[in-house]
């Protein structure tokens, strides 16, 4: 058994970790943290997993990682950075917050407002999409998972990209959002009575994973590449809907997909012309990928919907996690989706 640790599991996204690895059969918890709920069982947290055996939540100073062979973490953006900088050498890391994801730390200032507090770290880190890193993650120590919004967008269109199937310059990137991805802590903005029975666009032309779309679709197409990219936060708990417009040939377009996706186990091709839903993935590790010819010729619209809190976060930290470990990547994340 490999031992783990999750630090900032009162999370949204720690709890689907402790979800995901309660069914794993080679990771066993050895620790919990979440400072502010230091001392707390964590069946009272998250009454949804009181049936679980679980450590105690506690503070990261009174964790002893000897022994330890992977930490997740799920803390905060800027105070990931400081945490892991500390860790000892020998354990590897998965970090789900957004520190280590901008391979230039000029870039991580642009987004975040704030200066980097451990380059060096930054510099051995691998972006986390696993279908296109899986080789650099298996000898990695540090992986920085992506985003949940870009993973939406980026599983879809790289492909496309590295092929030279669509134009760079005319990619426009719709996309639907739930709640939960804004994550745990009290928001005004996040109240029912703010978010229910309607739906609004928000971080136009300014969300921060544009700094990965950016990223990653420049060096697929081999120049510089700028998106238009709207989120929009749908009245729901889980899931994402990419509506992404291009110039291309759409049949063209779902062959290179169902050629590239194949043998993936966690990315799946629908049958041209239909579109996925967020329904179809929830609670699951799976990402849906549809393309649609739009009515104007030399254009198609490709869809791509996942669970936020388990393919565009915790579920692609497990698999990443698996490859760290030399385990199988499906481990722990082969459950159906819920439906309905």
């Amino acid at each position: 058994m490999k031992n783990i640790v999750i630090l900032g599991a009162s999370g949204y996204t720690g709890a689907e970790l402790v979800r995901l690895l309660a069914g794993h059969p080679s990771m066993s918890i050895s620790a919990l943290s979440a400072d502010r709920k230091a001392g707390m069982e964590y069946g009272n947290v998250f009454p949804h997993l009181r049936h679980l055996r679980l450590p105690t939540l506690c503070k990261i100073d009174e964790i002893d990682f000897d022994g330890v062979d992977l930490v997740f973490c799920a803390l905060p953006h800027a105070t990931s950075q400081r945490v892991i900088k500390k860790l000892p050498g020998h354990v590897k890391i998965v970090d789900l917050s957004a520190d280590f994801r901008l391979r230039d730390v000029g870039e991580y200032t642009k987004w975040y407002g704030g200066e980097h507090d451990a380059v060096e770290l930054q510099k051995s880190a691998v972006y986390g999409l696993t279908e296109f890193y899986r080789d650099e993650i298996k000898n990695a120590r540090l992986v920085a998972g992506t985003g949940c919004n870009a993973a939406t967008g980026l599983l879809p269109i790289l492909p496309l990209l590295e092929a030279n199937l669509i134009d760079p310059d005319e990619i426009i990137i719709d996309l639907l959002t739930g709640v939960s991805g804004a994550g745990r802590a009290a928001k005004e903005g996040m109240l029912h009575a703010e978010v229910s029975e309607g739906t609004h666009a928000y971080a136009i032309a300014s969300h921060r994973h544009l700094g990965e779309f950016d990223q990653e679709f420049s060096k697929a197409a081999g120049r510089d590449v700028k998106v238009s990219f709207t989120p929009h936060l749908l009245p729901q708990n889980r899931g994402i809907l990419a509506t992404i417009y291009v110039r291309g040939e759409a049949e063209a377009i779902h062959k290179a997909l169902v050629s590239r996706y194949k043998d993936e186990p966690f990315v799946y091709m629908l049958p041209f012309g239909e579109a996925p839903a967020t329904r179809h993935v929830r609670g699951s590790n799976y990402c849906h990928i549809g393309v649609v010819a739009d009515r104007k010729q030399g254009r198609a619209i490709v869809f791509s919907a996942l669970d936020n809190l388990t393919k565009g976060s915790s579920g692609q930290a497990l698999q990443n996690a698996n490859i760290m470990l030399g385990l199988d990547e499906r481990m722990g994340l082969e459950m159906a989706p819920l439906f309905p």
